[in-house]
């Protein structure tokens, strides 16, 4: 008799979090911003002392949300925060390896993601309206990052990811590498900011 694989991923925070039945009641931000200050963006291949997490690309990419659009409303801005937190159960998956595992990570994505959404007080799904807006925001951070830490050129970024808007130097300061623990502190309390509105 086949023992069934284990589809569940302890946390830290005590927490079983079902890959594919998961629950918003086993979400918690602290796991989430622990996991995602240990994941590394273009799976490490960076350069710097410290990798560049997915926890400092998601507020790169609210920086970027919020220049675009300074009156974003507080649901959009956790929706932005939280558009990678699948990530902190499941890695971040290179978006050629993606393409190559097809619809089961999507289908895992997806269910993790309306689970998150839920816990936070957000809809399970995203308008298409938010979706566009998070992807614009999303590609002009993975543009910024391929040319400054990634070792792409500007004309294999272009091609790529398209032309960015121009940005301030605040929100190009947020590519410089942070440590572990910094990226933690500052997404977990950028997402506490933007819950209390």
């Amino acid at each position: 008799m086949a023992k069934e694989p284990r589809v569940w991923q302890r946390m830290l925070s005590g927490r079983r979090l079902n890959l594919l039945d998961p629950s918003p009641l086993d979400v918690e931000l602290d796991d989430i911003a622990h996991g995602l200050a240990r994941v590394a963006r273009w799976n490490g291949q960076t350069v710097g002392g410290h990798i560049f997490s997915v926890a400092q690309h998601s507020l790169l990419v609210e920086a970027i949300a919020s220049h675009t659009n300074p009156d974003m409303p507080r649901d959009w801005r956790l929706a932005v925060l939280l558009h990678d937190a699948p990530e902190y159960v499941i890695g971040d998956i290179i978006s050629p390896f993606k393409a190559v595992i097809g619809d089961a990570y999507k289908s895992i994505e997806a269910g993790l993601l309306g689970a998150i959404h839920l816990h936070f007080g957000l809809p399970a799904q995203p308008a298409a309206a938010l979706k566009r807006f998070i992807k614009q925001a999303d590609r002009q951070a993975a543009f910024l990052e391929a040319t400054h830490l990634a070792g792409f050129s500007r004309e294999e970024a272009l091609k790529i990811f398209g032309r960015p808007e121009p940005l301030p130097r605040t929100v190009l300061a947020l590519l410089e590498p942070w440590p572990v623990a910094e990226a933690e502190e500052r997404y977990s309390g950028t997402v506490t900011a933007a819950l209390a509105g």
